[in-house]
């Protein structure tokens, strides 16, 4: 085979072996630039978010914290949380207190009564199931970022 029939080959199978649908993958450098990222664009309470995609059951999101985040029950989504970077608590279980419905499907509240505390660090990951209450609490002063993917249980 002539070299210029094997570079056209080899073009062509390169194209050929090109990603699935669907498939999208996520460098850890990427993810832990989210940090610096979305520092700037923390709200009012205290929480910066961005989703990556959006599949048929799932999506997958990342978000920054460097203050309490409300309690929050997901009746169909299943939460699951892969730290990036810093620390934080989270509270799972237990009782929401004040619970208000904010979209279809989303319960929020102030706090939780008779949770479990768990630490979160860089590396953790935390599957949540539907209907159970949840909170991230992070120090003042500190911040953590993590990754989720938001699971449809319907």
């Amino acid at each position: 085979m002539k070299p210029i029939a094997i570079v056209a080959a080899l073009a062509a199978a390169a194209l050929l072996a090109a990603a699935p649908a669907g498939f999208e993958m996520w460098k850890g450098s990427q993810l832990r630039g989210f940090t610096k990222e979305l520092a700037p664009k923390v709200n009012a309470q205290k929480v910066a978010t961005q989703q990556l995609a959006k599949f048929g059951n799932h999506l997958v999101m990342v978000a920054h914290r460097e203050g309490d985040g409300e309690a929050e029950l997901h009746e169909t989504q299943a939460d699951v949380f892969v730290v990036q970077s810093g620390a934080g608590t989270l509270i799972v279980g237990g009782t929401m207190v004040n619970g208000r419905n904010t979209a279809p499907g989303e319960v929020r509240g102030p706090s939780i009564n008779g949770g479990e505390k768990r630490s979160l660090g860089p590396g953790d990951i935390v599957n949540i199931p539907s209907k159970i209450p949840h909170q991230v609490l992070v120090a003042s002063g500190q911040q953590i970022t993590y990754a989720i993917v938001k699971i449809d249980e319907k």
